[in-house]
């Protein structure tokens, strides 16, 4: 075993992920890609492999995995569709291991079967169409009507907000809302599609990247929530965000490794197949330093990625700093080695039959989601200057 695989069982998941990409995802990303469309029936096959409950215990239907395993599935699965691993991330990554974390055993006995098995899709609703990296401003708000909550606001770019053309809202989508008067006073809320006021708005279309995911708009208008249907207590979703967002970016910069395996593994092929005056592509300097240095910079960052989800505990968020890091880092890199990919191929890497076309255009987003590139800038020199000691390790 090594770095990559650190157990017979990571070896297996990680196989088991392969041969699914290769039979199931490989044929259809290009053709859900351009039609911008979710492939809702091969999302829901993930939970006959017990991947939609990746991190959960098995007694609720999951498969009971740590950070390293969930590395392994977003990286396999991104070589061939980004897109439908974002709506992957949202559903087994945003909203079960969050809920699961969080929720008392009455919310996880009744859901996250349901979750699990594919039955349910599942998203997570923290943006708000005024409100991006700056989460705690958020102005939807939550108020107690005894037995249940009314929700009331509007929440932006939700993956898995709508699931298919028709703006079928998520079965289930668990929602920050502001329910008190100071910042730190938000709370987490599972709100599910039989809710009154629960409703998909816009439909975001025609983005650059991710197209095999649906991101929407969503409307929480008088929107009754049981009391039940409260996770954790009043006030906890600073620590829910906190947590969750450490996996969050670990599976984001997964996404990038991803991309980047899969453009330089093009890379390399194209030179070894193309010729130009005479000689092999790979013969020539300027091509031998594209495919070099993202060699060198895949595996650095690769090697980050898997040691710092290695040392990640799902339970105690105490990778902040190097979640933050890694992704800032890996996020960049698997953009530019799509782009060296395109100019190694010229022509033919300008066009979708050769696919890295959709790998930089889907790794873009990766230096937006789940945090900015200057979010995690900020947070990291913050870490630092509070505990400088970490550089001592």
């Amino acid at each position: 075993m090594d770095l990559f695989n650190p157990s017979e069982e990571h070896l297996m998941l990680r196989n088991t992920v392969r041969a699914l990409v290769e039979r199931e995802i490989e044929p259809q990303a290009h053709q859900f890609d351009r039609e911008e469309r979710f492939n809702l029936p091969l999302f829901r096959k993930l939970g006959e492999l017990g991947l939609l409950g990746l991190t959960v215990d098995p007694q609720y239907g999951g498969a009971g995995m740590d950070a390293v395993g969930a590395v392994i599935v977003h990286e396999e699965m991104s070589m061939s569709d980004p897109g439908l691993t974002l709506a992957y991330l949202a559903h087994a990554i945003l909203c079960v291991n969050n809920f699961y974390l969080n929720a008392n055993e009455e919310q996880k006995a009744r859901l996250l079967p349901r979750l699990c098995s594919g039955e349910w899709i599942g998203a997570m609703a923290m943006s708000e169409p005024d409100i991006g990296t700056d989460v705690l401003s958020m102005s939807t708000t939550a108020r107690r009507h005894g037995d249940h909550y009314e929700l009331e606001g509007r929440k932006m770019w939700i993956t898995n907000g709508a699931i298919d053309e028709e703006r079928t809202p998520a079965d289930c989508v668990l929602v920050y809302a502001r329910s008190g008067s100071g910042r730190n006073d938000i709370s987490t809320f599972m709100v599910e599609k039989s809710h009154s006021g629960y409703s998909v708005g816009q439909k975001i279309t025609d983005k650059l990247g991710m197209r095999a995911s649906n991101t929407a708009e969503l409307v929480f208008h008088e929107c009754r929530v049981p009391h039940q249907n409260l996770v954790g207590q009043e006030g906890d979703s600073v620590h829910h965000m906190m947590r969750n967002l450490e996996i969050e970016r670990v599976t984001l910069a997964a996404m990038s490794v991803g991309i980047a395996r899969r453009a330089l593994k093009i890379m390399v092929n194209y030179s070894n197949e193309r010729s130009a005056f005479g000689k092999p592509l790979h013969h020539f300097g300027q091509i031998q330093k594209y495919i070099a240095d993202s060699y060198a910079e895949l595996q650095s960052v690769r090697s980050y990625l898997y040691e710092t989800a290695r040392n990640m505990s799902l339970t105690s968020g105490d990778q902040r700093l190097n979640s933050d890091g890694v992704k800032l880092i890996a996020s960049t890199m698997g953009k530019n080695i799509a782009d060296r990919a395109i100019q190694v191929l010229g022509g033919y890497g300008y066009v979708g039959e050769y696919h890295v076309e959709r790998l930089w255009r889907d790794a873009k987003l990766l230096e937006i989601g789940g945090g900015t590139l200057e979010a995690h800038q900020k947070n990291m020199v913050r870490d630092l200057c509070r505990a400088p000691e970490a550089l001592e390790r």
